[in-house]
């Protein structure tokens, strides 16, 4: 009895000293928070779905939304327009330009289990260029030029009419299933019920769909990341307001997208982080250039120094704009950073007037020359914002003696019977829905001037401008992206030193999102949409694991059929990675460096922040610009933390090199008043980071 009893004892020993020994490591052991998959985000959109089809989303925002989670197209587009593969591993472009040979993935499967191949493509193709089909004309018209054949099941070949270096843009549209529609016309398939049910190659598979919900599931067969996220519900409302509502009641965790109008609003839900990123286009006042007042550069110029356009920015548009000076907005890959910059300069703009001869001689107020008034009538829809926009910029031209004349008109009769035929003197207008491509053609180019032999140019003000014109000629017919980038550099200046149009800002994308819902990284985009370009990553769940654990990159999930025969021919052209998912904090291993002192601005030779520089104040939507680049790079990633908190937020994420640009913005609202850190690393193929970039600022709202 007493040898069971020295036992028990010796056991309970054991126990209590094994609890201790746990005890202390889990204690001394760093645990970091890691995304886990699984889970589900509901966002809240404003409207409903109508035909869920690549092929016609261009028609409504909810069907461009769904189509983006379900679809693919061959190629896809990065955050700063480079073209990159996706269900095609790479292409190959004749000398001539003339022909593009693509090779497809043959490890892709259609949601229902069936393999995509070549005649995918071919019936896409075909029901494009079917007279029959009722979809954008602009996307037919451009089709029937061109000649699609299969030469086998991983192989699609496109002759061009002409040399048109913005072809590989027009690939990024999704590919339909044959195996489904192949006994479907083209003139039947807007009404066909596929468009309720989609199956598509995408990350995410239409499972439900109610009068007011949309359930997608993530697709075990997707052949790319595995998303973190298990589920996503789209919830249907009639307006913005609706949805900020719904947020309230705790019905959705996303707002789909919070107009100027909105933004004080959304900041004052506690729960609500803003996410902010520049949208593709560009508002403008345009000018019909063959009236006299117009005719002379000077004039132009001075108009625009006139304009305070930061002013209009922060006071009429919450600060939901870019000043532009380019119609190649920044973060494209054609941008040119150098550009002829108009700030807003009264003297300056005087200077000019003057100097052209248009004068105030009478005290009238206005300037005149040669007996003709600078005055003109300045033309915007009947939207009361756009009225009040307008009524300002005429205000601030009125103060260097141009006398402008307010005309709204409805919105619906703004191209049709004021834009296409010409008759106005200046109309503040916007570019909207541009593609990837910089190519500038249909806007600027004097053979797209409206007129009776062209039913579709949209060279609106007339612009004949021979070096301008050649210049985007020579570009789209360039498929070498370096000398295309130069063409699209002296296409920036003679805009930029001819004023044709007076650019006013670049609109900016706002979208909130419960809290809880992270990993979420806005670049700039091309339409909403692409809000879900990194979905991939984000999660609603997470897990615990000691800081010397490598996090597992998102993996393909398990594949539901029997394997490809063969892997995919290696690309020619650098296939999209997985985008490994790390901790904000520094890699494993590495000894982060001592925030630099307060006179310092840090010069890190693979990640530098430019600006805002060292113990800069700063307010509102804020742009931090700066390079980051290294030989053999994976990505780099911008952060920010609270002065004497430890650990960093990640602010956005990429994969692309930035020599000297647009790394981020930041809309410090978001965030209370204080000091802040903003941290840029740059890490390499190896995991190498070296030291991060940090710069201290002070935000004050």
């Amino acid at each position: 009895m007493k040898h069971i009893r020295w036992q028990l004892l010796i056991a309970l020993v054991g126990v209590i000293f094994l609890s201790a020994v746990l005890g202390v490591l889990a204690f001394s052991t760093d645990m970091v928070e890691l995304p886990d998959f699984g889970g589900t985000y509901i966002e809240g959109i404003a409207g409903k779905p109508n035909a869920i089809n690549p092929l016609f989303s261009q028609y409504n925002d909810v069907d461009r939304d769904i189509t983006a989670l379900v679809f693919n197209g061959l190629t896809r587009a990065d955050e700063t327009g480079v073209i990159k593969p996706d269900l095609a591993t790479r292409w190959t472009i004749s000398p001539d330009g003339l022909v593009y040979t693509f090779d497809l993935r043959n490890d892709v499967r259609w949601q229902d289990g069936v393999r995509f191949t070549s005649d995918d493509v071919l019936y896409t193709v075909h029901t494009l260029q079917d007279p029959a089909y009722k979809g954008p004309p602009n996307l037919t018209s451009f089709w029937r030029t061109v000649a699609v054949t299969a030469t086998d099941p991983t192989t699609v070949r496109f002759q061009l009419t002409q040399p048109y270096a913005p072809f590989l843009n027009y690939a990024t549209i999704g590919i339909l299933p044959a195996h489904l529609l192949k006994n479907v016309s083209a003139g039947d398939l807007l009404q066909n019920p596929f468009n309720r049910h989609p199956v598509g190659t995408g990350p995410f598979q239409v499972t439900d769909l109610t009068a007011d919900t949309m359930t997608l599931d993530v697709n075990p067969r997707y052949y790319g990341p595995r998303p973190y996220l298990a589920r996503i519900q789209l919830k249907f409302y009639p307006d913005y307001e609706s949805i900020f509502a719904a947020f309230g009641r705790g019905e959705v965790e996303g707002i789909s997208r919070i107009l100027p109008d909105y933004i004080s609003k959304a900041r004052a839900l506690n729960r609500l982080t803003l996410y902010n990123a520049r949208l593709a286009g560009y508002s403008l006042v345009l000018l019909n250039l063959s009236r006299p007042q117009f005719q002379d550069k000077s004039v132009r110029q001075a108009l625009l120094y006139a304009m305070d356009r930061q002013h209009l920015i922060n006071d009429l548009l919450q600060g939901q704009a870019l000043v532009a000076s380019s119609p190649i907005e920044p973060g494209s890959w054609a941008y040119d950073p150098s550009v002829a910059q108009y700030p807003f300069d009264v003297d300056k703009a005087n200077a000019l007037l003057d100097a052209a001869g248009w004068k105030d001689t009478d005290g009238d107020g206005v300037r005149q020359k040669d007996q003709t008034q600078l005055a003109f009538t300045l033309i915007t829809s009947d939207d009361p914002a756009r009225v009040a926009l307008v009524n300002e910029i005429a205000k601030e031209w009125a103060a260097v003696g141009v006398k402008a004349t307010v005309q709204p008109v409805p919105a619906s009769l703004l191209v049709q019977n004021v834009l296409r035929p010409r008759q106005f003197d200046a109309v503040l207008y916007d570019w909207r829905n541009l593609s990837s491509d910089p190519d500038q053609y249909d806007n600027w180019d004097r053979a797209q001037v409206p007129g009776a032999g062209n039913t579709l140019g949209q060279n609106y003000g007339g612009l004949n401008d021979s070096d301008i014109s050649g210049t985007l000629e020579a570009a789209r017919r360039e498929s070498d992206p370096a000398k295309r980038a130069e063409l699209y550099k002296q296409f920036q200046e003679l805009f930029a030193d001819r004023v044709p149009a007076l650019l006013l800002y670049y609109p900016v994308y706002a979208y909130g999102v419960d809290n809880r819902v992270r990993g979420i990284q806005l670049a700039p985009m091309v339409n909403a949409s692409d809000r879900f370009r990194n979905v991939a990553q984000w999660y609603v769940k997470t897990k615990r694991v000691a800081s010397n654990i490598t996090p597992e990159a998102p993996s393909p999930l398990p594949v539901l059929d029997e394997p490809t025969d063969t892997a995919p021919p290696a690309p020619t052209v650098p296939p999209p990675s997985a985008v490994p998912s790390t901790p904000s904090s520094p890699a494993p291993g590495a000894t982060p460096s001592s925030p630099p002192t307060a006179s310092s601005q840090c010069t890190n030779l693979s990640g530098t922040i430019k600006s805002p520089l060292m113990d800069a104040t700063i307010s509102g939507l804020t742009e931090i610009r700066g390079m980051a680049s290294r030989p053999n790079m994976t990505y780099w990633k911008l952060e920010y933390r609270a002065d004497g908190n430890g650990s960093y937020t990640q602010l956005y994420r990429s994969e692309q090199p930035v020599a000297d640009g647009v790394l981020s913005l930041w809309s410090t609202k978001t965030v209370p008043n204080g000091v802040y850190w903003i941290q840029l690393t740059v890490v390499d193929n190896t995991g190498n980071y070296g030291s991060p970039c940090q710069v201290r600022v002070k935000i004050a709202n």
